[in-house]
């Protein structure tokens, strides 16, 4: 019983000092130096990356629907695509999107 509250607070304590490490590295290491331009360049595509991979499972792997293609999330994704490629804006296609996704699952019940 000690043990595994032992090795629990161990590894609590490890990633919150990895934690800090990864933060601390670009905050207060790189802060107050400017970045490179090439590494700028790419810090632009962030965020675009990493929404994709946040949706992604929700969409094709939904866990309320134990995992099988849903019509409703689909089309609501097909709708944010559409709308961002076609727009430009990125509120828009989240609000549409959003919007697609509530009467979807209205509609199909």
């Amino acid at each position: 019983m000690i043990e595994d509250r032992v090795e629990l607070w161990l590894v609590i304590v490890g990633l919150g000092l990895g934690s800090f490490l990864l933060r601390f590295a670009f905050i207060g290491l790189v802060g107050s130096r400017p970045l490179p331009a090439w590494v700028m360049r790419h810090l632009r595509y962030t965020a675009v990356a990493v929404l994709p991979g946040l949706v992604a499972p929700l969409v094709m792997w939904p866990a309320a629907t134990q995992g099988t293609l849903d019509p409703a999330r689909l089309t609501a994704a097909v709708v944010t695509i559409v709308v961002g490629a076609w727009t430009r804006n990125v509120l828009l296609s989240i609000g549409l999107g959003a919007g697609t996704l509530y009467a979807a699952l209205y509609l199909l019940g």
